[in-house]
């Protein structure tokens, strides 16, 4: 089954860029795979912030849209987030995951990203 595993989380200032990356491994077939980008701040739950289908259908949670983008490279097996104009509620440890079919059943470890001044 397919693995994940994410990099590029860190501390930013307000207003700064992150780019975080999701390689995939024991897989032959990634661009079969829907992506997303999950976050999960202390005491709240895990969220959707965004997604790529394998048809190329993207999609953007409200309080993201106009300040993230995600992307893939299916040579690479890889799928990216770019975060701009980062806020301090964009704090979270930000999960990637895959699916084949209906539900999000692959998942990375996780990587925190903190946005303080």
């Amino acid at each position: 089954q397919v693995q994940l595993v994410e990099s590029g989380g860190g501390m930013v200032q307000p207003g700064g860029s992150l780019r975080l990356s999701c390689a995939a491994s024991e897989t032959s077939d990634f661009s079969l795979y829907d992506m997303g980008w999950y976050r999960q701040a202390p005491g709240k739950q895990r969220d959707l912030v965004a997604s790529i289908f394998k048809d190329g259908f993207i999609s953007y949670a409200g309080a993201v849209k106009g300040r993230f983008t995600i992307s893939r490279d299916n040579a690479k097996k890889t799928v990216y987030l770019q975060m701009n104009s980062l806020k301090p509620e964009d704090t979270a440890v930000y999960y990637c995951s895959a699916r084949r079919l209906a539900t999000w059943n692959y998942w990375g470890q996780g990587t925190q990203v903190t946005v303080s001044s």
